[in-house]
């Protein structure tokens, strides 16, 4: 296999055509999703086959890999801004592979979070490096058009895998054969990536990897008002969303006693984030990113607040909480991906860096809120609900700030 000749892309000019380029970032952020929404239907397996006995335990399967993921974001960055797009995801790909297969034959509890540490660590570098690419070649709505159909088919990971991994199992296959499943599916990207996508970074535009530079760069970014107050956001809804993951399995299995609807329920509720996705392609040029955002953040609140009412009064059924729950999903995608792009507005000279250190936090802080979230299951859905209120209030208040109280205005 020959390598693609290195070349750089202009912002508004990607090396492949539109169509594969899009396609190809979605399905190296897809990564991501598959690493953590295939488990959900086997971590039932998971604990019996290694003596888990606490279900609210089983959760750390998940917690283990957002860890690793939001940790090792802090590197990727600079690394990608030194050396070049390419060179490290590839590694970060190749490690992603290693990761799983060794995932597959754990044979402890133990061992498998450290593997799920280390495998959400390797699809990092998917995230920070794929984010920095899209960066090279798109900015402003242009740059937000392209995340919206990014997210389009990166949504298809949550709304498929949960199933795939429900279909092996089914058919009398172990939990292992998930995680061989996800290693195979990473080595057909990682393929893809390496013959088809040139380096993005031009030679002279490459950074040091000097303390005293990495840190003058993230200076840069925290003292840019809109890069920081939307990271914030991002990073309070996506604990919401993280604690949805997490408690997901429980739910329909301890509240609803339909544990066999969970691939049906959560496919339908992941898909309404594509749709808001593919909604926000077709409007963002036209409306601008603060005004959808915003509105889509408080119809998410809204939503919330309506839930959680319904819950305390019980009146709450499987239809409610899956409407529901899917609109606030809908309202997610809408905001979360117009969030990604304001926040990487006048990050083009250190998108890798800004990148690392934006995606370091949103997942960090999301991790630790979902975790609460997940741990605070008490055989209902109030905790859920609380999460996803009180996560959406708190970023109406941070966006409010961030725009100085001039929300919902054109940009």
């Amino acid at each position: 296999m020959n390598a693609p000749h290195l070349s750089t892309a202009s912002a508004g000019q990607a090396p492949l055509r539109f169509a594969e380029f899009v396609t190809l970032a979605a399905a190296l952020m897809a990564l991501t999703a598959l690493g953590i929404d295939s488990m959900l239907p086997a971590l039932p397996a998971i604990g019996t086959s290694l003596g888990v006995d606490s279900a609210n335990h089983r959760q750390f399967v998940i917690t283990a890999f957002l860890i690793g993921f939001g940790t090792a974001q802090i590197l990727y960055g600079p690394l990608s801004d030194r050396f070049g797009r390419r060179p490290v995801l590839i590694i970060a790909l190749a490690s992603y592979v290693v990761t799983s297969w060794i995932a597959a034959i754990s044979g402890s509890f133990v061992l498998l979070l450290v593997a799920r540490v280390a495998m959400g660590t390797a699809a990092a570098g998917s995230r920070v490096v794929t984010v920095a690419l899209v960066r090279d070649c798109y900015a402003g709505r242009a740059m937000a058009r392209v995340m919206s159909l990014v997210f389009i088919v990166f949504m298809a990971a949550p709304i498929f895998a949960p199933t795939v991994g429900q279909i092996i199992l089914s058919a009398g296959g172990s939990w292992r054969t998930i995680f061989w499943g996800i290693g195979a599916i990473g080595a057909l990207v990682l393929l893809w990536f390496a013959w088809r996508m040139p380096e993005t970074l031009a030679a002279d535009a490459r950074q040091s990897l000097q303390p005293a530079r990495v840190i003058a760069d993230y200076g840069v970014m925290l003292r840019d008002r809109a890069a920081v107050g939307y990271t914030i956001a991002t990073a309070l809804l996506s604990g919401a969303l993280f604690g949805f993951i997490g408690s997901i399995q429980q739910v329909m299995a301890d509240v609803f006693h339909r544990p066999e609807l969970l691939t049906t329920v959560f496919a339908s509720v992941a898909g309404t984030m594509a749709v808001g996705s593919f909604l926000n392609s077709r409007i963002v040029m036209r409306l601008g990113t603060r005004v959808i955002s915003h509105t889509a953040l408080s119809l998410l609140t809204l939503v919330a607040a309506v839930h959680l009412m319904i819950t305390l009064l019980g009146f709450e059924t499987l239809w409610s909480f899956g409407v529901l729950q899917a609109l606030m999903m809908a309202c997610f995608g809408l905001a979360t991906s117009n969030f990604s792009a304001m926040a990487m507005e006048k990050m083009g000279a250190i998108a890798g860096t800004a990148s690392s250190l934006q995606g370091f936090v949103t997942t960090i802080v999301g991790a630790m809120i979902g975790a609460a979230i997940g741990q605070a299951f008490d055989g209902t859905t109030i905790p859920l609900y609380s999460g996803f209120l009180l996560m959406g209030g708190l970023s109406i208040v941070v966006v409010a700030v961030t725009e100085r109280g001039r929300m919902f205005r054109p940009s």
